[in-house]
């Protein structure tokens, strides 16, 4: 066989798991669509958010600095998840990998004291 048809194949394969799994999720869709339960009430047709009715404005506008904590956090949380894959094969890559785990981490500290510097991790309002 040449490569191109083989290639075709594959991306059938593919294309068909694809298109059953949309049709399986849209059927499970309607199917339950069908059989749940349906009886609304008041309370239940309310927005309400940890099951305390909502008091005052619902759009009240959060501190930016509690925006700013979540991504410091993601940031510092997701970049040491590189640690284990360069831990992993560090033997093989050697002494670049050393060097460039040490830029990584500087970069992070130099981050984590940025952060310190403009006092986002102080709870208390300013």
């Amino acid at each position: 066989m040449e490569p191109e048809i083989l290639l075709r194949e594959r991306y059938v394969a593919v294309l068909i798991v694809i298109i059953i799994s949309l049709l399986i999720g849209l059927a499970l869709f309607i199917i339950s669509n069908f059989l749940r339960p349906k009886r609304p009430y008041r309370e239940k047709l309310t927005p309400y958010e940890c099951g305390i009715p909502s008091t005052g404005e619902t759009w009240d506008r959060f501190n930016v600095k509690f925006y700013i904590v979540t991504i410091a956090f993601v940031i510092f949380d997701v970049e040491t998840v590189f640690l284990y894959p360069w831990a992993i094969v560090y033997k093989k890559i050697g002494f670049y990998a050393l060097l460039e785990m040490y830029i990584f981490l500087f970069l992070l500290i130099v981050g984590y004291f940025y952060a310190l510097g403009k006092n986002i991790f102080n709870w208390r309002k300013d």
